[in-house]
Protein backbone atom coordinates (compact mmCIF):
# COMPACT_ATOMS: atom_id res chain seq x y z
CA UNK A 1 0.00 0.00 0.00
CA UNK A 2 0.66 3.60 -0.64
CA UNK A 3 1.13 6.30 1.97
CA UNK A 4 1.85 10.10 1.26
CA UNK A 5 3.55 12.01 3.90
CA UNK A 6 3.09 15.71 3.37
CA UNK A 7 5.57 16.67 5.90
CA UNK A 8 7.76 19.42 5.78
CA UNK A 9 10.26 18.79 9.25
CA UNK A 10 12.33 17.24 6.85
CA UNK A 11 14.37 14.84 10.09
CA UNK A 12 10.76 14.08 10.72
CA UNK A 13 9.40 13.04 7.47
CA UNK A 14 12.59 10.68 6.92
CA UNK A 15 12.04 9.16 10.32
CA UNK A 16 8.55 8.60 9.26
CA UNK A 17 8.90 7.19 5.66
CA UNK A 18 11.56 4.36 7.12
CA UNK A 19 8.95 3.40 9.82
CA UNK A 20 6.33 3.33 7.08
CA UNK A 21 8.62 1.32 5.43
CA UNK A 22 9.70 -1.35 8.47
CA UNK A 23 5.84 -2.17 7.96
CA UNK A 24 5.44 -3.02 4.90
CA UNK A 25 3.88 0.42 3.38
CA UNK A 26 5.65 2.40 0.43
CA UNK A 27 6.11 5.77 1.63
CA UNK A 28 6.72 8.70 -0.57
CA UNK A 29 7.56 12.21 0.83
CA UNK A 30 6.55 15.82 -0.04
CA UNK A 31 7.72 19.04 2.15
CA UNK A 32 4.74 21.24 1.31
CA UNK A 33 1.36 21.87 0.80
CA UNK A 34 1.09 22.72 -3.02
CA UNK A 35 3.16 19.31 -3.51
CA UNK A 36 1.33 17.74 -1.04
CA UNK A 37 -2.54 18.74 -3.25
CA UNK A 38 -0.70 17.97 -6.86
CA UNK A 39 0.63 14.69 -5.59
CA UNK A 40 -2.45 13.77 -3.84
CA UNK A 41 -4.97 14.55 -6.59
CA UNK A 42 -3.48 11.55 -8.65
CA UNK A 43 -5.52 9.32 -6.11
CA UNK A 44 -2.70 6.36 -6.55
CA UNK A 45 -2.35 6.49 -2.58
CA UNK A 46 -4.07 4.53 -0.23
CA UNK A 47 -3.63 7.03 2.67
CA UNK A 48 -2.46 10.79 3.22
CA UNK A 49 -0.32 11.83 6.67
CA UNK A 50 -0.58 15.21 6.44
CA UNK A 51 1.09 18.14 8.74
CA UNK A 52 -1.08 21.16 9.71
CA UNK A 53 1.68 23.76 9.51
CA UNK A 54 2.85 23.56 6.00
CA UNK A 55 4.58 26.60 3.86
CA UNK A 56 2.35 27.53 0.87
CA UNK A 57 -0.91 25.84 1.89
CA UNK A 58 -1.89 24.75 5.15
CA UNK A 59 -3.32 21.15 6.22
CA UNK A 60 -6.20 22.44 7.10
CA UNK A 61 -6.83 24.09 3.20
CA UNK A 62 -5.26 21.41 1.82
CA UNK A 63 -7.73 18.68 3.29
CA UNK A 64 -10.47 20.66 1.96
CA UNK A 65 -9.50 21.13 -1.09
CA UNK A 66 -8.94 17.11 -1.50
CA UNK A 67 -12.26 16.80 -0.29
CA UNK A 68 -13.93 19.72 -2.06
CA UNK A 69 -12.58 18.16 -5.49
CA UNK A 70 -14.22 14.44 -4.52
CA UNK A 71 -10.58 12.76 -3.69
CA UNK A 72 -12.12 10.26 -1.25
CA UNK A 73 -8.21 8.86 -0.32
CA UNK A 74 -8.27 8.55 4.09
CA UNK A 75 -6.36 11.50 5.52
CA UNK A 76 -4.22 11.35 9.17
CA UNK A 77 -3.28 14.70 10.35
CA UNK A 78 -0.59 14.74 12.38
CA UNK A 79 0.30 18.30 14.16
CA UNK A 80 1.56 19.84 17.28
CA UNK A 81 -1.88 22.19 17.35
CA UNK A 82 -3.48 20.10 20.08
CA UNK A 83 -6.24 22.43 21.46
CA UNK A 84 -9.95 21.43 21.13
CA UNK A 85 -10.59 23.74 18.42
CA UNK A 86 -7.81 22.57 16.02
CA UNK A 87 -8.82 19.44 15.87
CA UNK A 88 -12.55 20.30 15.18
CA UNK A 89 -11.28 22.32 12.15
CA UNK A 90 -9.15 19.18 10.82
CA UNK A 91 -11.87 16.64 11.73
CA UNK A 92 -14.25 19.75 9.81
CA UNK A 93 -12.10 20.10 7.14
CA UNK A 94 -12.45 16.60 5.78
CA UNK A 95 -9.46 14.54 8.14
CA UNK A 96 -10.46 11.04 9.08
CA UNK A 97 -8.37 10.92 12.12
CA UNK A 98 -6.02 13.63 14.29
CA UNK A 99 -3.12 12.61 16.14
CA UNK A 100 -1.16 15.09 18.19
CA UNK A 101 2.39 15.63 18.06
CA UNK A 102 5.07 14.18 20.15
CA UNK A 103 3.43 10.82 19.72
CA UNK A 104 4.45 7.29 20.37
CA UNK A 105 5.16 5.02 16.90
CA UNK A 106 2.54 2.34 18.07
CA UNK A 107 -0.19 4.73 18.45
CA UNK A 108 0.35 5.74 14.92
CA UNK A 109 0.49 2.74 13.70
CA UNK A 110 -2.60 1.20 15.19
CA UNK A 111 -4.11 4.53 13.77
CA UNK A 112 -2.89 3.52 10.18
CA UNK A 113 -4.23 -0.02 9.99
CA UNK A 114 -7.58 1.13 11.62
CA UNK A 115 -7.95 3.39 9.11
CA UNK A 116 -7.13 1.08 6.62
CA UNK A 117 -9.24 -1.74 7.61
CA UNK A 118 -12.42 0.72 7.45
CA UNK A 119 -12.00 1.39 3.87
CA UNK A 120 -12.90 -2.64 3.18
CA UNK A 121 -11.58 -4.69 0.44
CA UNK A 122 -8.66 -2.97 -1.29
CA UNK A 123 -9.39 -2.17 -5.32
CA UNK A 124 -7.96 -4.39 -7.50
CA UNK A 125 -8.37 -2.50 -10.59
CA UNK A 126 -8.52 1.16 -12.50
CA UNK A 127 -11.20 1.38 -14.99
CA UNK A 128 -11.70 3.88 -17.47
CA UNK A 129 -14.06 3.87 -20.71
CA UNK A 130 -13.81 0.46 -21.63
CA UNK A 131 -10.62 -0.65 -20.42
CA UNK A 132 -9.28 -1.50 -17.35
CA UNK A 133 -5.76 -1.88 -15.26
CA UNK A 134 -6.01 -5.01 -13.38
CA UNK A 135 -3.39 -4.38 -10.57
CA UNK A 136 -2.70 -7.83 -9.66
CA UNK A 137 -1.38 -8.81 -12.98
CA UNK A 138 -0.32 -5.16 -14.42
CA UNK A 139 -2.19 -5.49 -17.44
CA UNK A 140 -4.51 -3.33 -19.58
CA UNK A 141 -7.71 -5.59 -20.13
CA UNK A 142 -10.50 -4.63 -22.34
CA UNK A 143 -12.63 -7.77 -22.61
CA UNK A 144 -10.97 -11.04 -23.16
CA UNK A 145 -7.92 -8.64 -24.94
CA UNK A 146 -5.00 -7.89 -22.25
CA UNK A 147 -1.25 -6.61 -22.78
CA UNK A 148 1.11 -7.01 -19.86
CA UNK A 149 2.95 -3.82 -19.03
CA UNK A 150 6.50 -3.32 -17.56
CA UNK A 151 7.24 -2.37 -14.20
CA UNK A 152 7.38 1.60 -15.71
CA UNK A 153 4.71 1.03 -17.65
CA UNK A 154 2.36 -0.23 -14.99
CA UNK A 155 3.22 2.80 -12.78
CA UNK A 156 2.83 5.42 -15.55
CA UNK A 157 -0.67 3.13 -16.19
CA UNK A 158 -1.61 3.81 -12.96
CA UNK A 159 -1.16 7.30 -12.16
CA UNK A 160 -2.96 8.14 -15.30
CA UNK A 161 -6.19 5.81 -14.70
CA UNK A 162 -6.23 7.20 -11.43
CA UNK A 163 -6.17 10.75 -12.45
CA UNK A 164 -8.71 9.94 -15.25
CA UNK A 165 -9.85 13.02 -16.89
CA UNK A 166 -7.98 15.26 -14.31
CA UNK A 167 -4.61 16.28 -16.04
CA UNK A 168 -1.14 14.86 -14.28
CA UNK A 169 1.90 17.12 -15.15
CA UNK A 170 5.28 15.20 -16.61
CA UNK A 171 7.36 16.47 -13.64
CA UNK A 172 4.91 14.20 -11.10
CA UNK A 173 4.88 11.63 -13.47
CA UNK A 174 8.36 11.62 -13.37
CA UNK A 175 8.90 11.58 -9.78
CA UNK A 176 6.19 8.81 -9.63
CA UNK A 177 7.56 6.66 -12.02
CA UNK A 178 11.42 7.27 -11.76
CA UNK A 179 11.78 8.47 -8.12
CA UNK A 180 13.09 11.63 -6.53
CA UNK A 181 16.74 10.83 -6.94
CA UNK A 182 16.29 9.34 -10.67
CA UNK A 183 18.22 11.24 -13.78
CA UNK A 184 15.44 10.91 -16.06
CA UNK A 185 14.40 13.67 -18.25
CA UNK A 186 11.18 14.52 -19.82
CA UNK A 187 11.64 12.83 -22.87
CA UNK A 188 11.26 9.43 -20.74
CA UNK A 189 7.68 10.27 -20.49
CA UNK A 190 6.94 11.18 -23.28
CA UNK A 191 8.75 7.70 -24.31
CA UNK A 192 6.56 5.78 -22.14
CA UNK A 193 3.87 7.67 -22.88
CA UNK A 194 4.44 6.45 -26.55
CA UNK A 195 4.26 2.66 -24.98
CA UNK A 196 0.98 3.09 -23.39
CA UNK A 197 -0.82 4.51 -26.19
CA UNK A 198 0.55 1.42 -28.55
CA UNK A 199 -0.47 -1.16 -25.82
CA UNK A 200 -3.69 0.62 -25.47
CA UNK A 201 -4.20 0.81 -29.29
CA UNK A 202 -3.31 -3.31 -29.20
CA UNK A 203 -6.51 -4.49 -27.39
CA UNK A 204 -8.61 -1.94 -29.47
CA UNK A 205 -9.36 0.93 -25.99
CA UNK A 206 -11.62 3.42 -26.76
CA UNK A 207 -8.97 5.09 -24.23
CA UNK A 208 -6.76 7.69 -25.51
CA UNK A 209 -3.98 9.52 -23.72
CA UNK A 210 -4.10 13.26 -24.37
CA UNK A 211 -1.05 15.66 -24.21
CA UNK A 212 -2.07 19.00 -23.33
CA UNK A 213 0.70 21.73 -24.10
CA UNK A 214 3.00 22.86 -21.15
CA UNK A 215 0.30 21.23 -18.65
CA UNK A 216 0.85 16.75 -18.81
CA UNK A 217 -1.34 13.93 -19.75
CA UNK A 218 -4.94 13.26 -18.85
CA UNK A 219 -7.50 10.30 -20.21
CA UNK A 220 -10.06 11.30 -22.38
CA UNK A 221 -12.57 8.41 -23.67
CA UNK A 222 -12.55 8.49 -27.62
CA UNK A 223 -15.53 9.73 -29.56
CA UNK A 224 -16.33 10.81 -25.79
CA UNK A 225 -16.82 14.49 -26.84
Amino acid sequence: MKILVVEDERLLSESLCELLASHGFEAEPVYDGEAGLEYAMTGVYDLIMLDVMLPGMDGFALARRLRGRHVGTPILMLTARSGLDDRVEGLNSGADYYLAKPFDTRELMACINAILRRQGAQVDELRFGDTALDLPSAALVRGELSSRLSAREFEMARCLFAAGERIISKQTLLVKVWGWESDAVENHVEVYVGFLRKKLASIGSNVKIKSVRSLGYHLEVDGGD
